[in-house]
């Protein structure tokens, strides 16, 4: 576990330095837009979809360098996405990683504006970093469309929209599912893909590596469900309890907490089996992350 923990650790920092570069040296961005993008954008996190992104790339076999900007363009998308989940007409949220949220310091419109100019930049940088790839025509254009898909209205938007209509009203572990595939499963599967798809893989390959993220996403909604219930709030850098505290079904809510850990194993173990029972040439890290989601306590 030390071992993927340094790995996790190391490609993180390098997404991070990245970024700090890449914000700094953006053009004509009005001081306090920049301030309030780079606030959420460097405070840190788990940086778990970047890092997706460079492994599944190395794993397939392909230099991880090749899907940095990638990788970085999807940890801006996440950003936003939080930014925006942490406004008061949706989550109404005060901390993210242990920090005032966003709308908290530069207020609402200057959060919205700062998630808005995330999301944008995101999609010029994987294009850029198309470029700097020489990828076919094909591949950039599919790369860009699957973000678009995954994050947008049929992906990330969508399981929000969802999300926010299930608040206060029971619902079945069906409708719990379908929120979480979209509302987090979506991106997490957009950062396998996208390492896939840089790397050239085989359809067959392809199909193993997205049922491996959407197992891998499920898991790591269900261990954050968990974490609200038992984490530590100085861990995890919000309260804990917020999901009951909405009136939110949540895994533990609709199955308790033992079965929640149950299940919790039992999907890691088949995403694994998915990804074992695939050609993937190097393995080792995913197989690493997926360990490593199903154990973390933030």
């Amino acid at each position: 576990m030390e071992r993927i923990q340094s790995y996790i650790k190391e490609n993180a920092k390098w997404v991070h330095e990245t970024l700090d570069q890449y914000t700094l040296n953006l053009d004509g961005v009005p001081e306090t837009l920049l301030e309030s993008m780079r606030y959420s954008l460097l405070a840190g996190g788990k940086r778990l979809r970047p890092v997706l992104a460079l492994a599944t790339t190395e794993a397939c076999g392909e230099e991880k360098e090749k899907a940095l900007p990638f990788a970085c363009a999807i940890e801006m998308i996440h950003t936003y996405s939080l930014i925006h989940d942490d406004l008061p007409s949706m989550d109404n949220d005060d901390y993210r990683r242990g920090k005032l949220t966003n709308h908290k310091v530069f207020g609402e419109a200057q959060a919205i504006l700062a998630g808005d100019a995330l999301l944008t930049e995101a999609f010029g940088l994987m294009a850029s970093g198309a470029k700097q790839a020489k990828l076919s025509a094909e591949t950039a254009l599919t790369i860009i469309e699957e973000g678009v898909r995954s994050s947008g209205a049929r992906g990330m938007v969508g399981g929000q929209v969802i999300d926010l209509l299930s608040e206060n009203r029971p619902i079945s572990l069906v409708e719990l599912e379908k929120i979480h595939q979209h509302k987090t499963s979506d991106l997490i599967a957009f950062s396998v893909r996208t390492g896939a798809l840089l790397s050239g893989v085989s359809r067959e390959t392809l199909q193993a590596l997205t049922r491996f993220a959407y197992g891998l996403g499920l898991a790591f909604q269900i261990q954050d469900d968990i974490l609200d219930v038992i984490g530590d709030q100085e861990l995890i850098g919000k309260p804990v309890g917020s999901d009951e505290e909405k009136h939110k079904a949540t895994y533990p809510s609709l199955l308790g907490l033992d079965e929640s850990r149950k299940k919790l194993a039992e999907i890691t173990e088949q995403a694994k089996a998915e990804l074992l029972d695939s050609d993937v040439v190097n393995p080792e890290y995913l197989l690493g992350i997926a360990d490593y989601l199903l154990s973390r306590d933030r």
